[in-house]
């Protein structure tokens, strides 16, 4: 059993092989801001797919790993992002996934900050702007909301989320892996956290504490209702469920910024495939970590001043994945 205060030590050979030019023989080693009392609560090791062929064959590549149990109507929750947004998953790669999963639909949120994805019309004019155009898109909020619940919490019992979440048997969640302003950073557990809760409610549940300012939820606890609200998600859809985390133009800074993004300041890394949704996170910081420490000083510090290292260790607290993994890379 591990403490919680370390990181995973992926083997050298797997980082090796995963981000060319890193110090053979590295370890990751988790900050202070993620030291926690109490041990993990899995120490079964989940299986993550790795590829740095950053491409529509890539995806389809590391998704094929891990689609056994995707069947029926499907959902892909992606992030639309604000209009021209520069570091989103590219519109080539999202239509390479969306067309070869049969009976699928690409599914969003509207937002709580002001902004065009606000409302369900302007949304739908930002879809036009960045290219989403090649199939459906389901605002699943556009038509209302749906509390799921939410086992064990300990500061929510149910989420508001979109009520289309209902119409759909599998997800697949297609995440783009930055930095975040509250977050820290944005991985497959914000997707489906923010990115699933209605615009109006859940999100707000999620941000602000009753009777105080838009953004009073903050630090920890803001991680902590992140990954309650992801377990929504999970425990809806059980088994039927996968995670893609795609590292390339990693900005300090979500696609919800559009293009006031910060520049990326580090390199593109490659695509991480899990049936996990806590191990498909932690493998993506873990390669952070492995960065050299000049190159990766500001999304790092992204992460830790905002403590969101926390998602990992109260998503396994929570029971909705392991921190143990392992990282097994897809060549050819």
């Amino acid at each position: 059993m591990i403490k919680r205060r370390a990181f995973l030590k992926v083997t050298a050979s797997a980082i090796a092989l995963a981000v060319p030019g890193l110090v053979s023989g590295a370890k990751t080693s988790s900050p202070k801001a993620a030291e926690r009392k109490g041990a993990e609560a899995t120490t079964k090791k989940a299986q993550v797919y790795f590829t740095d062929d950053i491409s529509p064959e890539g995806l389809l590549k590391v998704y094929q790993k891990i689609n056994g149990n995707i069947k029926g109507r499907v959902a892909i929750k992606w992030h639309s992002g604000e209009p021209n947004g520069p570091n989103l998953v590219p519109v080539p790669m999202v239509k390479a996934l969306q067309q070869s999963i049969p009976n699928s639909a690409l599914v969003e949120t509207n937002v709580y900050y002001n902004g065009p994805r606000k409302t369900t019309e302007g949304h739908r004019e930002v879809l036009k702007t960045n290219g989403w155009t090649f199939c459906e898109v389901d605002i699943m909020d556009e038509d209302g909301a749906v509390m799921l619940p939410i086992k064990g919490g300990k500061h929510f019992k149910e989420m508001s989320l979109g009520k289309n979440i209902l119409k759909y048997d599998s997800m697949v969640v297609l995440s783009h892996l930055k930095g975040h302003t509250s977050g820290g950073f944005g991985g497959s557990i914000k997707n489906i956290a923010i990115g699933n809760a209605d615009g109006k409610v859940g999100k707000k549940m999620q941000h602000t504490f009753p009777g105080q300012g838009q953004w009073s939820v903050t630090g920890e606890r803001f991680m902590e209702h992140m990954v309650e609200a992801a377990k929504a998600t999970t425990d809806h859809f059980g088994d039927r469920i996968v995670y893609i985390n795609v590292m390339r133009n990693m900005s300090v800074d979500c696609d919800c910024m559009g293009v006031a993004a910060a520049a990326p300041k580090v390199r593109d890394v490659g695509i991480l495939a899990s049936t996990d949704i806590v191990a498909i996170d932690q493998a993506s910081v873990d390669l952070i970590y492995q960065l050299p420490k000049d190159e990766a000083h500001d999304l790092r510090e992204r992460i830790e001043s905002r403590h969101g290292l926390r998602q990992l260790s109260y998503g396994a607290e929570m029971g909705i994945g392991s921190r143990q993994y392992e990282l097994i890379n897809i060549k050819g």
